[in-house]
């Protein structure tokens, strides 16, 4: 029989919501569940610092999680550098403190204001001040992707028809074009977050499992047996199959 894996999408600094799915997953598997959580544990949320704390505890305590990087967590740890660095995939009229990105709530989360007239200089040396340098550590370790012999995990995608093992840094965090429109078979079933949907969804050649916990939508686990996939409720496990 096929050992379950869970996988949670990104969850955007909703400490209520990470609470939630992780108490579907112990419900479903017990508290020794394997969990992948894609990325994006930061930014538009209350709680950033919240959600890493919790997610560090519980790796520290023997945990079976594995927790992937998404664009959000490396903007936040480039943000923290001695002299700020802004992603160069954003558009020209986004930065990391603008609100649609939501890197000021992560810093209120840090105790950290941050008005429209602020100087960037004076906020990012609050933050380096704020910020625990274990944070930013646990960040910038953390790995892009996980796979099993039928699943690939990663936070945005992979680069179709690119080996899983050159699959590059930015790809893997970014891409939406060329990949979410590919309807061929990858290597392995690709899940992933980083678009959001209302739920998860499958695709046939991958699962989107982002579903909006950033913009305040319901955080849905899920669980895989092999190939074979189930949303977690409080009903239960309800089938997740290729939409038609």
């Amino acid at each position: 029989m096929t050992r379950p894996i869970y996988a949670i999408g990104d969850i955007h600094g909703q400490t209520a919501q990470l609470n939630r799915a992780l108490e579907l997953v112990a419900m479903d598997g017990g508290v020794d569940a394997e969990v992948v959580f894609v990325g994006d544990y930061v930014d538009r949320g209350p709680d950033s610092r919240g959600v890493i704390d919790q997610l560090m505890e519980g790796q520290a305590a023997g945990r079976n999680w594995t927790c992937l990087k998404g664009n959000h967590d490396r903007m936040f740890s480039w943000f923290l550098e001695e002299f700020p660095r802004e992603d160069p995939h954003l558009p020209v009229e986004l930065y990391y403190l603008q609100e649609r990105i939501g890197g000021a709530a992560t810093l209120a989360s840090y105790g950290v204001s941050c008005q429209p007239r602020d100087r960037t200089s004076l906020v990012h040396e609050k933050a380096r001040a704020a910020v625990p340098s274990t944070h930013l550590e646990w960040l910038d370790q953390l790995p892009l992707c996980h796979q099993t012999e039928e699943l690939f995990f990663v936070h945005a995608g992979i680069r179709p028809g690119v080996s899983l093992s050159q699959q590059v840094e930015q790809d893997m965090l970014w891409i939406r074009q060329g990949f979410l429109e590919h309807a061929a078979a990858h290597p392995r079933l690709i899940v992933h977050g980083h678009t959001a949907e209302e739920r998860p969804v499958h695709y046939g050649n991958r699962i989107d499992i982002d579903c909006g916990a950033g913009y305040g939508r319901t955080l849905v686990p899920v669980v895989f047996e092999g190939r074979e996939a189930w949303c977690l409720t409080e009903e239960g496990r309800q089938p997740l199959r290729p939409a038609a």
